[in-house]
């Protein structure tokens, strides 16, 4: 098959870019012939042939623009399929990685402070984003829609004209070997968490969207010195930091984090399927999420972790902390193949293939 991927950004660790290389690799390996358009792209490319679309404009308009320059190059190319992580205007299969976005800016405005309410959802960027989302599932302009938990699977049936048939739910994989070497004793000890200390561990960049204050409320509130957390991610601390609580900043070795940690704690206010809950499952970590965390999905409630109904319930999340406390070590995961990053490459590459046989007949 000759494919056009087509991704506007590009970020050192973001999930979405480590399953498109993947899937890029997979694609040279199978033989296939995959076109990159994105706006600009690090790191080795073998076998691929980019597409630079650069685009101008401030945050409101880049989005509306590089659909807009897309949908020009495109027309220069001839493609078996167009295969799109982003919403453009014409595309045969859309991943829908980041959710819906009319359900982000409700997820927002429900849980911002009252006052912020008013203004969550202004401004010309979400317009534009609801406008092209619009145009995205339109089922005259994307022939298939893969999507990475049926949450998000619910919210397009919810929201748009979208057939259900069309609809392909294809979760999120995560790299196996990655996580097998994590180092667990000499990251305690560089983090200052000694044997006996149970570790939480928080892992996100985007703070209010991946909910740490209501992790941070929950810690304050359980007021146990033998427990420590660690946050892992991009963001400010607050000024005065809780006791306990360790601030470590974006971790490129993530994979000793969950090694040393004994629970992950992680309550979103919208996920579509946070990659973090996988892979703290195949390092063999409980977790606790919320409901509002399409990977909510891979919990079986005191089996593996605990799903929270409402990220503010305090009670809750310190009721199944204090749980899996006592529970440390005897959790019963998945089978980690389930969450592999190949099974999630086969599986697209599927929906890709049905496509391509759609557009010769």
């Amino acid at each position: 098959m000759k494919l056009a991927l087509i991704r506007r950004q590009f970020s050192a660790t973001g999930g979405a870019e480590l399953y498109l290389q993947r899937l890029l690799q997979a694609l040279v390996k199978g033989g296939h012939e995959p076109h990159l358009f994105a706006e600009a792209w690090e790191g080795q490319l073998d076998g691929i042939q980019f597409h630079a679309v650069p685009v101008g404009g401030d945050r409101t308009q880049r989005p509306t623009r590089f659909a807009d320059a897309v949908a020009a190059e495109l027309t220069k190319h001839s493609f078996d399929v167009v295969f799109s992580l982003e919403r453009t205007h014409r595309q045969d299969v859309y991943r829908a990685g980041d959710g819906v976005h009319r359900v982000w800016l409700q997820r927002r405005q429900q849980f911002a402070q009252w006052w912020r309410r008013p203004f969550v959802c202004a401004g010309g960027f979400h317009r534009n984003m609801m406008k092209l989302e619009a145009r995205t599932f339109d089922p005259a302009n994307t022939r298939h829609v893969i999507v990475n938990s049926d949450m998000v699977r619910r919210e397009i049936l919810e929201h748009f004209q979208f057939p259900t048939n069309r609809i392909h739910l294809v979760r999120n994989g995560i790299d196996l070997d990655r996580h097998r070497r994590g180092q667990r004793i000499a990251t305690r000890e560089r983090f200052g968490v000694k044997p006996d200390d149970t570790l939480l561990l928080f892992v996100g960049s985007g703070w209010e969207r991946k909910g740490l204050r209501f992790v941070l409320r929950a810690f304050h509130r359980l007021k146990a010195p033998r427990v420590k957390l660690l946050v892992v991610g991009k963001g400010k601390p607050p000024f005065a930091q809780p006791d306990g609580v360790i601030f470590a900043g974006p971790m490129s070795d993530v994979e000793n984090a969950y090694a040393a940690a004994d629970l992950l704690v992680f309550l979103p206010i919208y996920e579509p399927s946070s990659n973090v809950v996988a892979e703290a499952l195949v390092s063999d970590l409980p977790v606790i999420t919320s409901s509002l965390n399409g990977a909510s999905e891979l919990i079986t409630p005191r089996k593996n972790g605990t799903v929270i109904a409402d990220p503010r319930d305090t009670d809750a999340v310190v009721e199944a902390i204090r749980f899996w406390i006592m529970q440390r070590g005897l959790a019963e995961m998945p089978p980690k193949h389930e969450l592999s990053l190949e099974r999630n490459v086969e599986e697209t590459l599927a929906v890709l293939e049905m496509a391509a046989k759609e557009r010769r007949r």
